[in-house]
């Protein structure tokens, strides 16, 4: 039986290069590119500010995504805690010593980068439940003693981000440590009290809501009650992708963008300005190739021996797919504008670091699928 450094030491770098899963590397060069050109249209058919920081921030975190590929599976168990703990102490020190922009205090200024830390925490959560989960044999993970500590970890960063505030972040946090935990083998009968409790609780955190947020929730039961107001981004956005029609309006001819009645078009209104110049095909092409990312993610998962692999790559698969879902919802209406960026797509270099780093870890995942993690 080999050893975790026997087999590690077994890894040239040959075989590393070999083991990587080009399916998965093609599918997000391929979705960035896309994203190139519907930046550079969001800018007005020129390269502005938007498109240069975009396509400058996926190729310097592509190339992060490449390398961190190369880090043993092993590095990321051993350091998942320490990692964890470093992306909540940038959370404290948002509270404490953020930038605040637009009324919300999320970013912490590092000089080379306005960093929103609350999307690493997206990747770090999982991360770190995935270890927690990994030491637990099944049988004890619904015993009190191992509901509490996850608990308090999913808690702690998810009411920091909510104070910042940013209701629709904390959410994803809390849907990621969620996928995993239930990956885990929590009995679904927790998470029916815990929406019990919150439901019943529902009215009160209401009242703790700030004022937009209240307007978001009534806006998506009636997007026509404030047409100029507050219903105003998702009635443009439905305008949009509906004029698109099968083949859209074709690339640079988006009316809805280019007249400006599409806000938000170059964040979390991305996928509004692509479904209005590619139309419903163009639309399907870019589900298509989200769908092969997460099939790609969830078949690493598979092929890696070590539990702690096989959570983490399950867990990210399960929060990349609500990423994906909580946008497109949003700008379809079928859901509250809560904020959510479409990964990779979306400009935001703190969105991309975070997809990146998770991918990379899943990387990691099927390079060592062989390595034992302790």
């Amino acid at each position: 039986m080999f050893t975790s450094r026997s087999i590690q030491s077994n890894l040239t770098l040959r075989d590393k290069i070999f083991s990587i899963d080009y399916i998965l590397v093609f599918s997000i060069l391929t979705l960035g590119i896309i994203s190139m050109f519907a930046m550079y249209s969001t800018d007005g058919g020129s390269f502005a500010y938007h498109t240069k920081s975009h396509i400058l921030r996926f190729f310097v975190f592509f190339s992060l995504f490449l390398l961190i590929s190369f880090f043993p599976i092993k590095f990321w168990f051993q350091s998942s805690l320490a990692i964890y703990f470093i992306f909540f102490l940038l959370l404290l020190g948002v509270k404490y010593f953020g930038l605040t922009s637009s009324g919300s205090q999320r970013w912490i200024n590092l000089y080379v980068i306005n960093l929103q830390p609350s999307e690493l925490m997206k990747i770090g959560l999982i991360l770190f439940l995935a270890k927690y989960y990994h030491r637990i044999p099944v049988s004890d993970v619904n015993r009190f003693k191992f509901l509490f500590f996850p608990l308090i970890c999913v808690s702690a960063p998810a009411l920091l981000v909510m104070s910042q505030p940013d209701l629709g972040t904390a959410i994803l946090i809390v849907a990621g440590g969620i996928i995993v935990a239930f990956l885990a083998g929590i009995k679904f009968k927790f998470f029916a009290y815990i929406s019990i409790i919150f439901l019943a609780l529902a009215p009160i955190a209401i009242s703790f809501l700030k004022p937009y947020q209240k307007e978001r929730i009534l806006t998506f039961i009636n997007p026509d009650r404030d047409p100029l107001g507050a219903g105003y981004q998702i009635i443009q956005s439905k305008i949009a992708i509906g004029s698109g029609g099968l083949f859209g309006k074709g690339f640079l001819n988006g009316s809805q963008s280019y007249l400006d009645f599409l806000p938000e078009k170059h964040t979390d209104f991305i996928f509004t300005l692509f479904s209005e110049e590619f139309g419903f095909f163009g639309s399907v092409f870019i589900l298509l190739l989200y769908s092969l990312i997460l099939s790609r993610i969830v078949k690493i998962g598979h092929q890696t021996r070590s539990n702690f692999g096989k959570l983490y790559c399950y867990g990210f698969a399960g929060a990349f797919f609500v990423y994906v879902v909580v946008n497109m919802g949003m700008v379809l209406g079928l859901l509250p504008i809560v904020g959510a960026p479409l990964p990779i797509m979306s400009y935001g270099g703190s969105s991309m670091l975070a997809i990146m780093l998770g991918l990379g870890i899943v990387m990691s995942c099927k390079i060592y699928k062989d390595t034992p993690v302790n």
